[in-house]
């Protein structure tokens, strides 16, 4: 049975203001972005030179640029790979029946509720040289002495490990509401059969949770390219020497920083540009793997 409005321009009012909120804070930035990318504009923005696709050449012959297509590369496939790996195996703990588990579950999810400085700032805490706990019982364990702000790698690590922390809350709730609807009927039964809780794992719950799984490879792709930005801000401002320089931050630097607007608004179109291709190759390809029952 449907549900009938009484008045017909009830829905459109509803719909009205996430339209407007869309339009005004996506569509027109997102044309005004593609309007400047052809110019080279003077730093205050009081005149505008037209220079054509020179801005997008001038991209891809910067080796800056490249460097950092690399490492947001690199960053998304751990972040993406991490995320999903643990938030699936934890809530499988999480959906057993335990003692305080409404705790337990707790303690998981509201990672995703703090915001990127304040998770920007804890792990800066936890990975500092001086005092941070991680470098304490690295040099007590291993006898290794890390200072991820003068290590570039071990910056990317330590950048890496926060951002897949945050993105942890929002992957256990998904998987969570995905373990829930899974029928019992079926693990039991495939355990009367003699199935081990391996085997159940990888013959029944990976192919049920599919469909979550999917959506969770989108939405943590999109987060990886797109919400990192408060938190290399806060742990590494990109650095040491550029080595944490994601797109997005690459972006605000010369936007903001160097005032070459043009040539970030090339940035920013090439970059939605390329997440937008990302995104359809994966509805292409990885989404035939997807088993909706």
């Amino acid at each position: 049975m449907h549900s009938r409005f009484p008045n017909k321009l009830l829905p459109y009012l509803l719909l009205l203001p996430s339209v407007v909120v869309v339009i005004i804070f996506l569509v027109v930035p997102t044309i005004q972005s593609l309007y400047l990318s052809f110019f080279r504009v003077s730093p205050f923005g009081d005149k505008l030179i037209f220079v054509g696709w020179y801005n997008f050449t001038k991209l891809f012959k910067s080796s800056d640029y490249i460097n950092s297509l690399v490492i947001t590369l690199i960053f998304a496939v751990f972040v993406v790979v991490i995320g999903l790996t643990l938030g699936m195996l934890l809530s499988v703990l999480l959906n057993q029946k335990l003692k305080g588990l409404q705790v337990y579950r707790t303690l998981f999810i509201w990672t995703y509720a703090i915001s990127p400085a304040v998770a920007g700032t804890i792990w800066a805490l936890m990975f500092s040289p001086s005092s941070g706990p991680i470098t304490f019982l690295l040099k007590a364990i291993f006898g290794a002495n890390v200072n991820w702000m003068m290590d570039g790698k071990v910056a990317l690590v330590a950048v890496i490990i926060a951002a897949s922390w945050k993105m942890l809350g929002y992957n256990i709730i998904f998987f969570l509401s995905g373990l829930q609807t899974i029928p019992q009927e079926l693990i039991e039964a495939s355990a009367i059969d003699g199935a081990s809780s391996v085997r159940r794992f990888f013959k029944i719950t990976i192919p049920l949770l599919s469909p979550t799984t999917f959506f969770l490879l989108i939405m943590n792709m999109l987060y990886a390219f797109f919400q990192v930005f408060g938190l290399i801000d806060i742990m590494t401002k990109g650095g040491p020497g550029d080595s944490t320089q994601v797109l997005v931050y690459k972006l605000y630097r010369d936007g903001f920083i160097n005032l070459d607007t043009g040539f970030a608004s090339a940035q920013s179109i090439v970059l939605f540009v390329f997440v937008a291709i990302l995104t359809v190759l994966q509805f292409r390809f990885a989404e035939q793997k997807v088993f909706y029952g």
